[in-house]
């Protein structure tokens, strides 16, 4: 119950903080039989809330052993029932320890529980995939020996692409559930050599959650990357090119956009002036969209009178009524959301804790504030609006973000709309830039071997 309550909770941040989380592959996670899901790591505890929405079975979480001396942090995980893992690496720490964690492990393995781990060890903002260490592979090793073969234990490799990690209601997260890691085939060629089969298990998971992701020299240029995407799937719609299959875009996407770094990182090697000046036009077309306000996917449709009265009428008659309770929302929240992004500030922390931070901090200040505010508004109106704003609190709250992002939009298209009303060949303009990105892309790519791009991680490339 403890455990369905704090996932409860978590949902609701990750909910209210994440514009989209995107699950690829979940029916590949086993219904039952002991699992060991192991992830890339690049977002601080905010990668094992994820994991933990994710996954329908419970997930005892491998986690550093700091954690759990974190005021905010350290309970939730305890609740979860999280394991301590003691780095060498952190004061006051004995690596001792771990013989009790990698037993608890393997027991809950033995008993058909699932396990999280992180085998690169540690938390960095950049998207790339660190050296992976060899928990994963000695976790799935000990627990199939302590089993004696009598059921199988699954390494679920698992990737995860972010974009803007960091801020609040522009996050989104794409979440890739690999298909299992094969060790029983390793584990029996290696019996009398265990390292080697450690090795072997590690170089597999290493292959399968590089499969993955996107990796990328930084954030900057996964979000070049994005525009680039969009502008190659709006192109090739407008030629009628087959779609993916129902179900498969996500995957589709993410595999197009490992050929094109991996692509990117051949072609920088032997002619960086034609990479960097790709790079520099994608620059420039989405300072325009942005310039303009609207959306890769818009260009290309037409701005009738009917279409544009009937968009501003709708929206202008739901933001009209819920204006009232979207201000109240707005007003009852401002001193939390100030207060909790001044307090992440002053943390000065890395960026891959900032979401961590935010949540965290967040859900100790916004309650703390309502009960302020509470109370002012009992003693200023009495009983009756306390009530009234205990009810309309969370409900405002929320409408508020749904105002927020809705009324956003429309202005961008009113901007848009003027845009074109005033610069009759501006549509025109920003479709051929478009045509003219994607057919340097194309060129570029006619220039890359195809063992090049068919090679499963762009660090591979040389």
């Amino acid at each position: 119950m403890t455990y369905r309550v704090v996932r409860a909770l978590i949902r609701l941040l990750l909910w209210l903080f994440y514009r989209r989380i995107d699950v690829v592959g979940r029916e590949r996670i086993p219904a039952s039989g002991g699992v060991i899901i192991a992830a890339n790591h690049h977002n601080s505890v905010v990668d094992a809330m994820l994991i933990i929405v994710t996954v329908p079975r419970a997930v005892t979480v491998l986690a550093n052993a700091p954690l759990f001396r974190h005021p905010l942090i350290g309970p939730p995980l305890r609740m979860l029932g999280a394991v301590p893992v003691h780095r060498r690496a952190e004061a006051g720490d004995d690596p001792r320890k771990n013989e009790e964690m990698f037993a608890s492990a393997i027991e809950a393995l033995r008993a058909g529980g699932v396990i999280l781990i992180f085998p690169e060890g540690r938390t960095q903002p950049q998207p790339i995939l660190l050296p992976l260490r060899t928990g994963a592979a000695r976790l799935a090793l000990g627990a199939e020996r302590a089993m004696g073969g009598t059921g199988p234990v699954t390494l679920l490799p698992v990737g995860m692409v972010f974009h803007d990690p960091g801020t609040f209601r522009s996050a989104s997260v794409q979440i890739t559930i690999g298909a299992p890691v094969q060790t029983a085939d390793l584990s029996t060629a290696h019996s009398d050599r265990p390292e080697e089969a450690v090795k072997a298990i590690t170089a597999r998971l290493t292959e399968s959650i590089g499969a993955r992701i996107v990796e990328a020299q930084d954030q900057y240029s996964l979000e070049l990357l994005a525009v680039l995407e969009r502008a190659w799937g709006e192109e090739a719609a407008r030629r009628g090119e087959p779609e993916p299959a129902p179900g498969g875009a996500a995957e589709s996407a993410l595999g197009w956009k490992q050929r094109v770094m991996r692509a990117g990182r051949y072609l920088a090697a032997r002619e960086p002036h034609r990479v960097a000046a790709l790079r520099h036009k994608i620059e420039v077309y989405r300072s325009h969209l942005d310039e303009v306000g609207i959306a890769s996917d818009q260009l290309g449709q037409p701005y009738t009178a009917s279409l544009v009265l009937s968009y501003v009428a709708t929206n202008v008659l739901w933001l009209s009524l819920g204006l009232p309770l979207a201000c109240w929302g707005i007003v009852s929240h401002a001193a939390p959301y100030w207060l909790t992004g001044q307090i992440v500030k002053r943390l000065g922390r890395t960026s891959e804790e900032e979401a961590t931070d935010k949540m965290a901090v967040g859900l100790v200040i916004y309650p703390l504030l309502w009960m302020v505010e509470g109370w002012l508004v009992w003693r200023l109106a009495g009983r009756g609006a306390l009530v009234l704003f205990v009810l309309l609190i969370v409900p405002s709250g929320l409408l508020a973000l749904i105002w927020r992002e809705r009324f956003g939009r429309f202005m961008r298209q009113a901007r848009a709309f003027v845009w074109f009303l005033t610069d009759r060949g501006l549509h025109r303009r920003l479709l051929d830039e478009r045509r003219a990105l994607v057919g340097e892309l194309r060129e570029l790519a006619d220039r890359v071997p195809p063992d090049v791009l068919g090679s499963d991680r762009a660090s591979d490339v040389r």
